[in-house]
């Protein structure tokens, strides 16, 4: 799976992110867990939400010709 659950320090509102190697990347919050995932290169990510709460995280990736 692409989405990786972190801590988050809510009090601080800080994660903990050293292994991303300064790649674009997401937090998604939401019910009280918090994911990160890396973008990708070309490509759209959704989020979908269904009564307030993220659902799922859609991927349509591509590449250039």
């Amino acid at each position: 799976m692409r989405l990786q659950e972190v801590v988050l320090d809510v009090e601080k509102l800080e994660i903990d992110v050293d292994n991303i190697d300064k790649k674009p990347f997401i937090v998604v919050w939401s019910d009280g867990k918090a994911k990160l995932t890396l973008l990708p290169e070309h490509g759209e990510t959704k989020v979908v939400t269904h009564q307030g709460k993220v659902r799922r995280v859609k991927f349509d990736e591509g590449e250039e010709f």
